[in-house]
């Protein structure tokens, strides 16, 4: 009669099951079967792939959870995570004076547009020399600030945004340039 070692003196540590004459141990999920074939010891599944999670991976006991950087929310597919936009849910600390700009993982306060003499503010982002200003002899007929994010990491060359001069007001020309923040020459026009 085949004695169930299983019940009698169940020698693994996690599964056991009885065989005709001995038995084999098995180990639960997360687990694997150390070379003595009793005891089951954890599998650092995170040491697998690197693309287990978009972040980072932290292994526990018999699994795995993967964790997402400070301004970021975990998706439910448990790997992936998603940039929380603080502006769109006002978790923010702007003033009622400046705007909201999302960035990834956090969020910038940017102040209001000022337009400098001789230039007078038309809305919150564009300012007009007026024509019959002398001080605006030779100067931009208006000034439109535009905010855009840049993601890092692209590769270059690369376009980042497009403008088109329009045959709006006869004998006007038009010069494109950088005003500032090129000084380390990392952008140019075509």
């Amino acid at each position: 009669i085949d004695v169930n070692e299983c019940t009698s003196e169940n020698p693994c540590t996690q599964t056991c099951v009885n065989t005709y004459g001995s038995f084999l141990c098995r180990c639960e999920p997360g687990y694997e079967l150390e070379a003595d074939g009793v005891n089951c010891s954890d599998m650092d599944e995170c040491s697998f792939s690197e693309f287990l999670c978009q972040h980072e991976c932290v292994n526990g006991p018999g699994s795995y959870y993967c964790t997402c950087p400070s301004g970021y929310n975990l998706l439910d597919d448990s790997r992936s995570c998603q940039d929380i936009n603080e502006c769109e849910i006002r978790n923010f600390t702007c003033t009622s004076q400046q705007t909201c700009f999302n960035i990834p993982g956090e969020y910038k306060c940017l102040d209001p547009v000022r337009c400098e003499e001789p230039y007078l503010q038309i809305n919150e982002n564009r300012c007009m020399c007026p024509t019959e200003n002398p001080g605006c002899r030779d100067q931009p007929f208006t000034i439109l600030y535009r905010v855009m994010d840049m993601v890092s990491g692209r590769s270059v060359p690369s376009d980042i945004f497009q403008m088109q001069a329009t045959t709006r007001y006869p004998g006007a020309y038009y010069i494109f340039q950088i005003k500032s923040g090129n000084e380390g020459r990392e952008f140019y026009m075509r």
